[in-house]
This record gives C-alpha cells, structure tokens and sequence, in this order.
C-alpha cells in the first residue's frame, strides 16, 4: 500500500504541476507569475488528496476538512485569476 500511496501522491503533484504550468502559459504581459498563490494551490491540492486518502472515522470532521480546503483551493485560484486581470503577479 505504501507504493499505492505515493504513486497517487505523484499523481497529484504532476496534475497540480500540470495545471499550474497551463494557468501560465496563456499569460499576457500584464500577467506575472504567482510563486507564493502557486505554491499555496500545491500545498492544498496535496492536504486535500492527504484527506481523501484518510479513513473516515472522524466524526464527520474529515469531510468538513476536505469540503474547507476544496473551497481554500477555489479562492486561491480566483485570487490568482483576479490578480492576472488587473495586472498583479509577483515575483519569480
């Protein structure tokens, strides 16, 4: 199981990679890359597959963590969507 577990964990990682790389490659010149926002979304993408991947005997807390982090990774990305708009970003 502990090979299982972390080919699932590479999964995730090259999807959130994956994803990342596509949200910056359509970018114009006003766009800049969001280190910080970027690393925030693969650290949430890896807790929410690090909560699926947990049992569920948690009182219900489990689901309520992952449905919080599902709503942190959506306000991340319409942070870094917004910031792409009116010309935000951050440094490299």
């Amino acid at each position: 199981m502990g090979t299982e577990k972390m080919n699932r964990r590479q999964l995730v990682a090259i999807a959130t990679g994956a994803a990342a790389a596509g949200a910056t490659m359509g970018t114009t010149g006003a766009e800049a890359y969001q280190g910080n926002m970027e690393r925030a979304l693969s650290s949430l993408f890896d807790a929410l597959a690090s909560l699926r991947e947990a049992s569920s005997n948690k009182g219900g807390h489990r689901v309520k963590a992952m449905a919080l982090v599902q709503q942190a990774i959506e306000q991340t990305q319409s942070g870094v969507e917004f910031a792409d708009e009116h010309g935000g970003g951050g440094a490299r």
